[in-house]
């Protein structure tokens, strides 16, 4: 079993789509209000129907009161990481805190050149992907920030504010130079979508992780890991991905964190994403809570 320890956690993600924002709103605000701890939106600026997903994330921001947002995740080849830990920093100023910062190196090469991005590919986004992640968390802590390589000309730029509230970097990864990026460099790694990365495929990836945190010197206990969850809840529930009632979802979240070591679950519901969302902070969540904590409590 990989159970890492760390406490449990539980997101919504929500669609950047321009004409669903009404809907947008009334989730954040209910997931809110429901006790869950992360909004979580993705990051896909070339999509036509799409808000900018920064504006969106600060603009939710003052119209909820505790919860948390996440990128999942913002596309580093489009966004500047000086730049983008700058505003990270800001917002989490003006929410006291309430920002975690997802990343990736950008997965769609084409999408990213049609806006005027460098498509980086490869081990050469890799690399760009790594020194990122160093220069953020410069950035993040204050002070002079330089790096000089192929991928990043930073001359002395003297960041700040710093946030009271630490900003996390956590890496959207799968393939295994990414997740060993992940164990050197990053706080925490984002799985892709359970369709994408399916819980019998985890613990080889937690392992790439874990071996890189290891030889660079990192506990990889210190880590935190994400799993973006896209399914139904209901007995009669069908579709992609986990499709099951509140028992079954309870049963395979507490497993997955477990045994495959996860902390945090990022819902994607199918559906109704409104009842879904009910379902899922009044019922799974605190079970799945209260399932770890009493399995953890026997050890």
């Amino acid at each position: 079993m990989t159970d890492y320890g760390h406490q449990l956690s539980f997101g919504l993600s929500l669609n950047p789509a321009a004409d669903d924002l009404e809907e947008t709103r009334r989730l954040a605000r209910r997931a809110d209000d429901g006790g869950l701890d992360y909004l979580a939106v993705q990051d896909h600026p070339y999509q036509p129907g799409y808000l900018e997903t920064w504006t969106l994330i600060s603009h939710l921001s003052a119209v909820t009161d505790r919860i948390s947002f996440v990128t999942d995740v913002a596309d580093l080849q489009l966004r500047p990481p000086t730049m983008l830990a700058k505003a990270a920093a800001s917002l989490g100023i003006l929410t006291n805190g309430r920002v975690q910062l997802g990343v990736g190196g950008g997965a769609f090469a084409d999408a990213i050149a049609s806006m005027g991005g460098l498509p980086r590919r490869g081990a050469q986004m890799v690399a760009f992907t790594e020194e990122s992640l160093h220069l953020m968390h410069q950035a993040l802590a204050g002070g002079v920030v330089r790096m000089q390589t192929p991928h990043h000309t930073v001359t002395g730029y003297r960041a700040g504010p710093v946030a009271s509230t630490p900003v996390q970097l956590w890496l959207g990864a799968q393939k295994p130079k990414m997740l060993a990026v992940t164990g050197r460099a990053a706080d925490g790694w984002i799985s892709p979508l359970n369709i994408y990365v399916p819980p019998e495929e985890v613990p080889a990836r937690q392992q790439i992780i874990d071996e890189a945190a290891t030889a660079a010197g990192r506990d990889p206990r210190s880590i935190r890991r994400i799993y973006n969850v896209i399914g139904t809840i209901g007995a009669h529930g069908a579709g992609q991905g986990l499709v099951g009632d509140v028992q079954m979802w309870t049963e395979t979240l507490s497993d997955w964190a477990l045994r495959l070591g996860f902390d945090t679950f990022i819902f994607w519901p199918v559906g109704d994403a409104e009842a879904q969302l009910e379902l899922f902070a009044s019922q799974v969540v605190p079970a799945v809570r209260a399932r770890v904590a009493a399995v953890r409590g026997t050890r």
